[in-house]
């Protein structure tokens, strides 16, 4: 199993909780990030969202890409994984940005390419927001031309949505970032397979993770492709001392309240055609983060993650509140017990 954390460029993931001591600020996100390699994990994703979907519009939130710089010049181990969502980036230019990132990180970035769920962020921001099929149409030929920029020199492509003639982009990435995708609908799954080498998902229950990683696996084989490199979960992590304590938290975190961002909530569920119903208490953390369950003492959390493992989950992309301080709870009492759990059950 890898563990991976949110980069909370938002400032938290609560929606219901008006301070989660985790300020807003370049300089507390590399102290987490740091913190994170010396602590035991293995990739951080960085969000991208240029309005706040966890406070509302007048919320704060920072540059995805800009953050992901940044982080890379202050790490040396961790991989950073930045979301990259199609119609907010034209092709060429990201895979420049991509190429001097890679060039910054050492070959430790990796992109997690979103086709985008939200119309009013698209409508604000003077972006173009197409319907959800043709969304992932979009993505699949955009990562075609990425792939091709970072290849051949010069490079010229004509497709329905991109075209380009005679590109040269230098220097190219030492390393290609490896592309990384969710997706529930059929759309999604069918594009996913063709295109991303990584598949990732919301976070869910051992039995539908069981099901889509299944399905991804068979589809990924009737392309006749190599199999996905990982199978990642979002989820947020809730670990105490005692069960009493832990669900004492979830209550705390989980009052829902209809605040300022539940508007994006509801467009988030009406535009991403999920295929799992949610509920409003889902509202309180993003990414249907409770969902998994990782909800309990130390022993009881890594069960249920060694659960996961044995169905193909190998990345967990966890959510935290406060980020560093329950980051480092979870490194120091959760991650031992599932590294011994995982070598007792290996052949």
């Amino acid at each position: 199993m890898r563990f991976g954390y949110w980069t909370p460029v938002f400032g938290g993931w609560l929606r219901n909780v008006d301070d989660e001591n985790t300020p807003l600020s370049f300089a507390h996100l590399a102290e987490i990030a740091r913190t994170a390699e010396e602590v035991g994990f293995d990739v951080t994703l960085i969000p991208e969202l240029n309005l706040n979907d966890i406070r509302g519009y007048d919320g704060p939130t920072l540059d995805a890409w800009a953050t992901t710089a940044g982080i890379a010049a202050v790490t040396t181990s961790i991989e950073i994984m930045v979301a990259l969502r199609p119609s907010y980036h034209p092709p060429a230019l990201a895979a420049k940005q991509a190429a001097t990132i890679q060039e910054i990180a050492g070959g430790r970035f990796t992109l997690n390419v979103v086709s985008a769920w939200w119309a009013e962020e698209a409508r604000q921001y003077g972006v173009e927001f197409r319907a959800h099929d043709d969304r992932y149409a979009l993505t699949s030929e955009y990562v075609e031309v990425l792939r091709g920029l970072w290849t051949e020199t010069p490079y010229s492509h004509a497709g329905p949505n991109y075209t380009l003639e005679g590109t040269y982009l230098e220097p190219k990435p030492s390393v290609h970032p490896l592309v990384y995708a969710g997706g529930e609908s059929e759309a999604g799954r069918a594009a996913i397979s063709g295109f991303a080498d990584a598949y990732l998902t919301h976070g869910g229950t051992v039995e539908e993770l069981d099901a889509k990683i299944s399905d991804m696996r068979g589809r990924r084989a009737a392309l006749g492709r190599e199999p996905f490199e990982h199978f990642g979960m979002a989820a947020y992590a809730i670990v105490r001392d005692t069960e009493e304590e832990a669900q004492a938290e979830l209550d705390r975190i989980t009052d829902v309240r209809e605040g300022a961002a539940y508007t994006s909530y509801q467009e988030f569920v009406s535009k991403s055609q999920l295929d799992t119903k949610v509920d409003l208490k889902d509202y309180s953390v993003s990414n249907r983060g409770l969902r998994p369950g990782f909800v309990g003492t130390p022993e009881q959390v890594a069960a249920k993650i060694l659960e996961f493992e044995a169905v193909g989950v190998d990345t967990l992309l966890l959510q935290f509140s406060p980020a560093l301080e329950e980051m480092r709870r979870f490194a120091e009492q959760v991650i031992p017990l599932v590294k011994a759990g995982s070598l007792r059950s290996a052949p």
